[in-house]
């Protein structure tokens, strides 16, 4: 036990330095500061080996250890369950209070709740606040107290609190306040050495189309803010590179909303304002789930709670493959499966395609992109799966369905995005790579199968099983 009373920063979505508000806060408090960051074993253990977000997260960990030694702020790795790690790590270097960013997940609101209950048992003080949104879980809300259901009423009333708050807005950041701290750290301090091995976790290291860490997320932003002019022409083709590519970097925190949300208004163009309005779709979600939990596991809406979805495993299985006959479909999600990443027009396309022509649940499909997705947020890909299903608030209309050729001649032309992830039919011409099956026995398809179903006729059952819901 130190002699010096400390601040412990619990390190979770906030793996960065800069406009860091579990930081800057524990600076202002006054004592010297240490870290840590917990490999939750609660959250590990279901985990595949080959899950490759663990490997985006040990990038962000390496580079933030040798961030936070030359701030002589020592990071901790603990590995095991939150109420039992964090209360010993505190009482063991004299933490007198225990700083973390706030999150809104059930999960981890439960998780924080116990380990609270454990720290004031032992007196020792926590404190969450807020960094992973702007406004924070129930500070846009209507007139009469309650929380938004429809995204445009809430943009607007996040806008008016945002641009009262955030006028004029710069980074806190107190390096020399700091450096005075850690002047007094006790130097008996256990020694911090670097994130154990993936392996000692139980993991596999695996490649990345995008590396972790806040220098990484640096880059990824200054490329984009070079391409925001063209995001509005750009974002919605697969085959470009028009996307920000920042939402990995938004769900681990290496990078700052209120910086994100700074640059966009100063951009002061049709790009940054649309580029806004994507960051608050998040905020959105974000606080949908904090008020309304249940919808992780339920729809929205009650009306649809009981749709009869057919859920058919093998259509499952196909859809999960990239083996339903439809170009854009596959090329996605065999994209998804290889990468970690699939482009928010496609997610759209995929998920309405199996809500909506193949009848199945939107839950399974919620379930197997929490699997692949690098940028994986329960919030944010709860709410996507519930819009493109009809089922969440602020939903899509239920009769409106996508149609995967359309949309496919339509956001890959040239099919560029196909070629690159469906290698059977990369040596079609522009017309029939969208639709292969119709060139007949004058196209080689390598095995590429048919269309697994007819999407006229899809629709009109999906039509039908969305009404006899609401008619119930």
């Amino acid at each position: 036990m130190t002699t010096q009373a400390l601040t412990l920063v619990w390190l979770r979505r906030d793996l960065r330095t800069f406009d860091h508000t579990a930081l800057q806060t524990a600076i202002r408090q006054g004592r010297p500061l240490a870290a840590v960051f917990l490999f939750d074993s609660d959250i590990l253990a279901p985990l595949p080996a080959h899950d490759r977000r663990l490997s985006f997260i040990h990038q962000c960990l390496s580079e933030l250890h040798r961030k936070l030694a030359e701030l002589k702020i020592p990071l901790y790795f603990r590995h095991g369950q939150a109420d039992i790690e964090i209360p010993a790590l505190a009482a063991e270097i004299g933490a007198k209070t225990v700083i973390c960013a706030e999150d809104y997940e059930p999960q981890a609101i439960a998780r924080d709740t116990r380990v609270a209950a454990k720290l004031i048992a032992a007196d020792i003080h926590f404190q969450a606040v807020t960094d992973q949104v702007l406004l924070a879980k129930s500070a846009v809300m209507t007139q009469q107290g309650q929380p938004y259901q429809v995204f445009t009423p809430y943009y607007k009333a996040w806008l008016a609190i945002a641009n009262e708050q955030y006028a004029g807005w710069q980074s806190r950041d107190d390096w020399p306040a700091l450096h005075r701290l850690q002047q007094k750290l006790p130097a008996a301090l256990p020694a911090s050495p670097p994130p154990p091995s993936l392996s000692s976790l139980g993991f596999q290291t695996q490649s990345l189309v995008q590396n972790g860490g806040e220098t990484a997320a640096q880059t990824a932003l200054g490329d984009f803010l070079n391409r925001l002019a063209d995001y509005p022409l750009t974002r919605d083709f697969p085959a470009k590179r028009g996307t920000s590519q920042l939402s990995v970097h938004l769900r681990f925190g290496t990078l700052s909303i209120r910086h994100l949300v700074y640059l966009a208004k100063q951009a002061d163009n049709e790009g940054g304002a649309l580029w806004l309005k994507e960051l608050v779709w998040r905020e959105f979600f974000q606080q949908l789930l904090y008020h309304y939990p249940d919808v992780a596991n339920n729809a929205f809406r009650a009306e649809y709670r009981n749709l009869a979805w057919q859920n058919h495993p093998e259509w499952l299985e196909r859809w999960q493959r990239g083996q339903t006959g439809y170009p854009i479909i596959d090329a996605a999600m065999r994209a998804l499966a290889q990468t970690g990443q699939m482009h928010n027009r496609l997610r759209m396309i995929t998920a309405s395609f199996l809500c909506k022509d193949l009848l199945i649940d939107w839950r399974l499909g919620q379930e197997w992109f929490a699997a692949q997705l690098l940028d994986f947020d329960l919030a944010a890909n709860n709410g996507n799966w519930q819009w493109a299903a009809g089922t969440g608030c602020d939903a899509q209309p239920y009769f409106r369905i996508f149609n995967p050729i359309t949309q496919s001649y339509k956001f890959d032309p040239d099919g560029r995005f196909i070629r690159r992830h469906l290698p059977e039919i990369a040596h079609l011409d522009n017309h029939f790579i969208h639709t292969p099956w119709l060139g007949g026995s004058n196209i080689d398809r390598n095995g590429y199968p048919a269309p697994m179903i007819d999407h006229a006729v899809q629709r009109e059952k999906a039509l039908a099983l969305f009404t006899d819901a609401k008619l119930a």
